[in-house]
């Protein structure tokens, strides 16, 4: 379950450790969506469910919470405990594991109900990605997960931090993202394992007190901003001017006069085999 939109922080040749600032403060803003792709799963009580990329497990608690048996993945040590803290104080039994979607640590055939809310959107290998929540699921079993679609204030913002850390290192160009926010493209990766896809369209909104005080949050906060930042510094850029530019890009787009609210378009899959 990872940040909005698809290239909101598209960043080249960085290394992203999702454990540092605050992704849990970051995940809160997620939770309705992670709410869409459980109800859009519908898992019933006994399923066994698998979150992948569960971050502090959003979705993975809302599965919990219907009764269902459920396993969070996820490569970020820092957040599971975080979820595990949450689960706890939910009264919620969870079993959270290390792991990524193109080697999770479950067994195969091994699950009713794999959902991934933003999380393997993110995997640096789709094709291997896709076949691993595949090959966890039972030959009934469903995969739900949800991807951000281009273009809106949020995205605009990641493209614009984006092209500073690509500045930064020199002008590299970045390899082309997989494109998980389109049908056509999660249909290529269902084919070859006889799934089929159903997608449909949802809608989003980030709010705070202002645009700037939601890039501060984001640059005090959020694991892609922090890394970001770093290399910027790093290599002798300015990060005061980047917020200036993320501030306007924000305030260009703000639906609130009064504060700040921005709605991010998404699309949600929901992969069955055939």
């Amino acid at each position: 379950m990872k940040v909005p939109p698809a290239d909101r922080h598209s960043v080249p040749a960085m290394t992203i450790d999702w454990g540092t600032g605050r992704y849990e403060r970051i995940a809160e803003q997620l939770l309705p969506a992670a709410q869409v792709v459980v109800d859009t799963a519908a898992p019933r009580a006994s399923e066994r469910v698998l979150d992948v990329g569960c971050g502090t497990g959003n979705a993975a608690l809302l599965a919990a919470a219907r009764g269902s048996l459920v396993v969070g993945v996820d490569p970020a040590f820092r957040l599971l405990d975080v979820a595990r803290d949450r689960a706890r104080d939910a009264g919620l039994d969870v079993d959270f594991r290390v792991g990524e979607a193109a080697a999770l640590p479950v067994e195969e055939a091994s699950f009713d109900v794999v959902v991934s809310v933003f999380g393997v959107i993110f995997a640096a290998d789709p094709q291997a990605a896709f076949a691993g929540l595949v090959r966890a699921l039972a030959p009934r079993g469903r995969a739900v997960i949800s991807a951000w679609l281009p273009g809106g204030a949020i995205a605009r913002m990641g493209q614009v931090a984006g092209e500073a850390v690509r500045d930064a290192l020199g002008g590299q160009p970045e390899p082309p993202r997989y494109p998980w926010h389109d049908s056509a493209g999660v249909a290529a990766l269902a084919e070859p394992h006889g799934t089929h896809v159903v997608t449909a369209e949802h809608t989003l909104a980030f709010t705070a007190e202002s645009p700037q005080a939601f890039v501060d949050a984001e640059g005090e906060q959020h694991p892609v901003a922090l890394a970001g930042l770093r290399t910027i510094r790093e290599r002798g850029g300015d990060p005061e001017a980047l917020r200036r530019r993320l501030v306007a890009v924000l305030t260009e787009g703000n639906e609130d006069p009064t504060a700040f609210r921005a709605t991010s378009r998404y699309v949600v899959h929901t992969i069955a085999r055939r």
